[in-house]
């Protein structure tokens, strides 16, 4: 095993990594949640999408970049990726037991508690979907609640929506797939969609309007970005970890295994954010 560096401190930064632009979602909540502390974000865009690798390529691509983040000084990771988080965490945690780590998962737990009826969409990576973490999860929250998922696979959107976000692809070939997705999901009486992938909440409008476009029914749409930034606060607490204010701003910085360029793209045209960008080889 491996153990985070002993001489961890507050003022290091927290590591954030998706297999591309779509864990940007969840550092928007990091930002607003922890708003002094210093960031890196990695994209692993040269091996995106995750969804269509094997668990081990996952899984070996998830503690190649950890061990990079760390070298950058890391004091806590979030994996802001399904995928990775059900394929890789518990190796993560096993390498790193005394790094704090939070993965992100679908939130069943939430979606359980705010349904009306107990049905309930969950929109998500295949590899995510059939990920024994996933099961489990649906299996917990059903015996304990009664709820019922209805499991859709959404095959190719969170690379369509990475490119849309890059400035690559038209926003309605987006929408003809949250169609061919969403429909088949709403026929089956859920009153709740669970948005099981960093990359859907970056189409959160289009995904609004493929609902009302099939029902009137109130369709409650669960993002679990916000969850995570708590969790990682609790953790960093825990751990002594939060950095105090300081009259530093606090620095954010962009790594890629991509182009440089479409990484700066996807900040500001998502996030209105303009900061450094570098390309590595991990």
């Amino acid at each position: 095993m491996t153990s985070i560096a002993s001489n961890a401190h507050p003022d290091a930064p927290i590591g954030v990594f998706d297999s591309g632009v779509g864990g940007l979602s969840v550092l928007r909540h990091i930002r607003a949640q922890l708003p002094q502390e210093d960031l890196i974000y990695f994209a692993d865009s040269a091996y995106a999408p995750y969804g269509d690798k094997t668990e081990q390529q996952v899984i070996d691509r998830s503690l190649a970049i950890a061990a990079y983040l760390l070298e950058q000084g890391a004091k806590a990771l979030v994996v802001a990726c399904n995928t990775a988080t059900i394929s890789a965490i518990k190796a993560l945690r096993a390498r790193y037991p005394e790094l704090p780590i939070v993965g992100v998962e679908p939130g069943l737990k939430p979606a359980a508690a705010i349904s009306r009826n107990g049905k309930i969409g969950v929109l998500a990576t295949e590899r995510t979907l059939r990920g024994d973490k996933l099961l489990a999860l649906r299996e917990q929250v059903s015996n304990a609640t009664g709820a019922t998922f209805v499991l859709q696979p959404c095959i190719g959107l969170a690379d369509r929506i990475e490119q849309c976000a890059l400035g690559n692809d038209p926003l309605d070939a987006t929408s003809a797939m949250l169609e061919r997705y969403i429909a088949p999901v709403l026929a089956q009486g859920v009153d709740t969609l669970v948005l099981g992938c960093t990359h859907y909440p970056f189409v959160q409008d289009a995904i609004e309007r493929t609902v009302r476009a099939h029902t009137q029914e109130t369709i409650t749409l669960v993002d679990t970005g916000e969850a995570v930034a708590r969790q990682l606060a609790r953790l960093l607490d825990a751990a002594g970890l939060r950095r105090s204010s300081s009259s530093d701003a606090p620095r954010l910085q962009g790594y890629t295994t991509a182009s440089v360029e479409s990484l700066a793209t996807a900040f500001a045209g998502l996030l209105d954010l303009q900061p450094p960008v570098a390309h590595v080889a991990v």
